[in-house]
C-alpha cells in the first residue's frame, strides 16, 4: 500500500545557493541597493542560477515540488521548452523530469533507495519560484550546512552553453569540494563594477573567487591600466568586509579572437589578463596572504569552447576541476 505524501513543508531551510532574499523569491543582488547597479548586473540578478533543493529522504521514495516558474508568451522563441527538474547525488546524475510550461504547477520525483543526501536542479532561466516541497513514503531533511564558497562572474560562471544547470562550471567544482556554492555571475555584466564589490563584502563567504575580465575586452571597452587599477579597487573593497577570506581570482580564459586584437582602447585580452594578475600579484606581496591568482588561459582549450567564447559541457568540466584543484592546493578549502 503506497504512503500519501505529507503537509507541505517551507521551502527555505531546504534552499541552497541563496546569497540575498527579496520578499519570498532568492535573487543575486541586495534588493536593498539595486539602484546603483548596471541595468544588465540587476536584470540577471534576478534569474535564481545556482539556487536548488538538498535534503536527505529517510524512508522517503519520492518527493514532491509545488512551484510558480514563467511561462513563455507565445511569440517567445522558447514557449515549448519544458520545465527540466534534475535530480542528484553525491556519485553523480540520478534522473530527470519535465513538465510541460505552467505558472503553477506539482511535480514528483521518483528517489532511489538510501537516504541521500540528494540536489534538484530546477530550470533556472524560468524563474522557478519553490512553493513547498514534501516527502511521499517518509520525511525530508535540510542536508547538513556546508562552507559557503560566493562566486562572482560573467556569463561563463553564470554558465552559459552548459546543458543543464549541473553542468556549469560552480556546480562542478562545488560538488567536488562539498561546498555551497553562491553563483554570482551576470552574464554580459562582470566588468568589475564597484558597486559589485561591495556587495559581495557585505555577503556572508567561506570562501570567495572572482572570475571576470572577459566583458572588459569589447563590450565595455578598458584599457590595461583601467583594469589594473579597477581589480586593484574592486579587491580593497572586498576586502574591507573579508579581510582573512580565502579569496581567489581567476583571470580571463581563453578567448581566441581577442587574444592578440587590440580593442577600442587598444588593449587585447593578453594584456587585459596580465594587468588583473599584476594587480592580484602585488597585493599579495603587499601583505595579503589569504589571496591567490589562476591564471586563466591554460585551463580551456580551442576545443573545449561552443562558440569561441563560452564553454562547452566539457570546458565546464575542465575549468570546474582545475578551480578545485587550485582552492584546495592554496588551503583555501579542505
Amino acid at each position: 500500500m503506497g504512503v500519501d505524501a505529507g503537509e507541505w513543508l517551507d521551502p527555505v531551510p531546504f534552499l541552497r545557493g541563496v546569497a540575498w532574499r527579496d520578499g519570498g523569491r532568492a535573487v543575486r543582488a541586495d534588493p536593498a541597493d539595486t539602484e546603483r547597479l548596471p541595468w544588465d548586473t540587476g536584470e540577471r540578478a534576478t534569474l535564481p542560477i545556482g539556487v536548488r533543493l538538498e535534503f536527505t529522504a529517510p524512508r522517503a521514495h519520492a518527493v514532491e515540488i509545488s512551484y510558480r516558474a514563467t511561462v513563455p508568451g507565445p511569440t517567445d522563441a522558447l514557449r515549448d521548452l519544458a520545465h527540466g527538474f534534475a535530480l542528484w547525488d553525491r556519485s553523480g546524475p540520478l534522473s530527470e523530469v519535465f513538465t510541460e510550461p505552467a505558472p503553477e504547477a506539482v511535480l514528483r520525483i521518483e528517489l532511489p533507495p538510501g537516504s541521500g543526501p540528494f540536489t534538484i536542479h530546477p530550470p533556472e532561466t524560468q524563474s522557478p519560484l519553490i512553493l513547498g516541497l514534501r516527502g511521499v513514503g517518509g520525511p525530508l531533511l535540510p542536508a547538513p550546512a556546508a562552507p559557503r564558497w560566493v562566486v562572482h562572474g560573467d556569463s561563463i560562471t553564470e554558465g552559459w552553453w552548459s546543458t543543464r544547470p549541473a553542468h556549469g562550471w560552480t556546480a562542478v567544482a562545488g560538488r567536488a569540494l562539498g561546498v555551497d556554492t553562491v553563483n554570482l555571475g551576470y552574464a554580459g555584466a562582470a566588468r568589475g563594477e564597484l558597486v559589485v564589490a561591495e556587495q559581495l563584502a557585505s555577503l556572508p563567504a567561506d570562501v570567495l573567487t572572482l572570475a571576470f575580465g572577459t566583458n572588459c575586452w569589447s563590450r565595455v571597452p578598458f584599457s590595461a591600466p583601467l583594469l589594473y587599477e579597477t581589480t586593484r579597487a574592486f579587491l580593497e573593497l572586498v576586502r574591507q568586509g573579508h579581510p582573512e577570506t580565502p579569496l581567489l581570482l581567476v583571470s580571463p580564459v581563453l578567448r581566441p579572437e581577442a587574444e592578440a586584437v587590440p580593442n577600442k582602447l587598444g588593449a587585447t585580452l593578453a594584456e587585459l589578463r596580465a594587468a588583473m594578475e599584476r594587480a592580484v600579484r602585488e597585493r599579495i606581496l603587499a601583505g595579503d596572504r589569504r589571496l591567490a591568482v589562476l591564471p586563466g588561459l591554460p585551463l580551456l582549450r580551442p576545443e573545449h569552447l561552443a562558440d569561441g567564447l563560452h564553454p562547452n559541457d566539457a570546458g565546464h568540466a575542465a575549468l570546474g576541476a582545475a578551480v578545485a584543484r587550485s582552492l584546495r592546493e592554496e588551503g583555501f578549502v579542505g
